[in-house]
């Protein structure tokens, strides 16, 4: 595995990255003091440059992968500077040590804001408006902004993290894949994503090929917790039409009702609620081909409200539905 990392670090030699010793990644650390956070695949301690700029850096555990998770990250962030993407300043690959080092990100994950029941921390309609966009926009850019489309596979709160402005980055691409932007689908062996914002496809494959649609699912399971400010699947919802958010909010939209979201707000902070709403809606749908993509996405919530319809079919609401719509689905094609 070791010997493969570093022919694939000796091919790209022309990364905007820069190469950290061991030792170096130790006294930014100050031996590795302040942990931020763990993940999957690591844990993430906070860190200070010589510069005295701040870093957050991520040592990955040992890899079920054969290190792939790290050659991708470095291959995909390695090479793309965006606003709403993560910057990757630098990696360290030393025998078994393998580290990636990160622009640092006072305001954490938005995981740590969409689902806290804390006053302090709940974001404005607006603010949260504004990191939808800004999501939107940096997805955009990954599928359509370089020269290859990298799909990411592991949209969800969080893997989107905030800057001191609040504005949010695209990041982790342990999962990412890169892909000739010609392609229409991909070739995938094994499912990935994070269970609740995988789209149907992964790991129902008769439905349709698999491509950056997969993104725009997770977008828009995303979105749609945002807007509700709770998990999409809540199996301690007072009624049982709500446990699943997306399905609850498709029926009160269809019947002409307003969600509990559009109460207590001003009818412009209404009019954007129902806009990223029924942009969710569009994303989440069972069919690949129906979701709009993040340029269209992008459009959609630049937009006003009244010029978006509802999509005519709706949303899936459980695994047990995901099977029966996708048998449907089927049938209907044979």
């Amino acid at each position: 595995m070791y010997d493969a990392i570093e022919e694939f670090l000796q091919k790209h030699n022309n990364l905007m990255t820069i190469r950290y010793s061991f030792l170096e990644i130790k006294k930014m650390t100050k031996n590795f003091k302040e942990k931020l956070g763990q993940g999957g695949y690591g844990t993430v301690f906070k860190g200070t440059l010589r510069s005295g700029r701040h870093v957050a850096v991520k040592m990955l555990g040992k890899s079920k992968a054969n290190g792939q998770e790290f050659t991708n990250e470095v291959a995909t962030i390695g090479r793309i500077h965006h606003i709403n993407v993560v910057q990757l300043i630098g990696f360290c690959f030393h025998g078994s040590k393998r580290a990636l080092v990160y622009k640092f990100m006072p305001h954490g994950s938005l995981n740590n804001y969409i689902f806290s029941l804390e006053e302090s921390v709940l974001l404005s309609c607006e603010k949260t408006y504004n990191i939808a966009l800004g999501e939107a926009r940096g997805i955009e850019y990954l599928h359509q902004g370089c020269d290859m489309q990298i799909v990411h596979f592991d949209i969800k709160p969080h893997n989107i993290l905030l800057d001191k402005n609040f504005i949010p980055k695209v990041s982790d691409f342990a999962l990412a894949k890169l892909y000739p932007i010609e392609n229409n689908t991909i070739s995938l062996t094994t499912a990935r994503g994070t269970l609740g914002y995988m789209a149907p496809e992964l790991f129902y494959k008769n439905i349709g090929g698999i491509s950056y649609k997969a993104d725009v699912y997770s977008f828009g399971m995303l979105l749609m917790e945002m807007v509700g400010k709770r998990k999409n699947i809540n199996a301690f919802a007072e009624h049982s039409s709500q446990i699943y958010f997306s399905t609850w909010v498709y029926d009160q939209f269809n019947d002409g009702k307003d969600i509990d979201q559009m109460e207590r707000v001003t009818e412009e902070e209404k009019e954007i609620v129902k806009k990223m709403i029924i942009v969710a809606l569009c994303c989440i749908q069972m069919n690949p081909w129906n979701r709009p993509s993040m340029s269209r996405v992008v459009e959609m919530l630049e937009g006003e409200a009244e010029q978006l319809q509802i999509p005519p079919k709706a949303p899936l609401s459980s695994l047990e539905r995901v099977i029966t719509e996708c048998e449907d689905h089927i049938s209907s094609q044979t």
